[in-house]
């Protein structure tokens, strides 16, 4: 697996932009310099963020989510140390 990662990723399955592969490596996500942990997808080159909000849920079970525009860097996670 390449070091690249692509320009936009989701963790919802039926989203185009969703990457099990990916998502299994494992991601992290700083948002204006600071690390999130409830991303739920992210645009690089359209500079936002979708974050989950809280434990609420939609009236299809998804969880609730909030739109942040600001500087996102993804990366790789390392792996755990054996």
């Amino acid at each position: 697996m390449t070091d690249t990662l692509p320009d936009r990723l989701s963790s919802d399955p039926t989203s185009p932009f969703y990457d099990a592969t990916l998502l299994e490596r494992g991601i992290g996500i700083r948002f204006k310099g600071v690390e999130k942990t409830n991303v739920e997808e992210y645009c690089v080159s359209e500079g936002w963020v979708r974050v989950s909000v809280g434990k609420a849920k939609d009236r299809a079970g998804n969880p609730m989510t909030v739109k942040l525009k600001g500087e996102v860097e993804p990366y790789l996670r390392e792996p755990p140390a054996a």
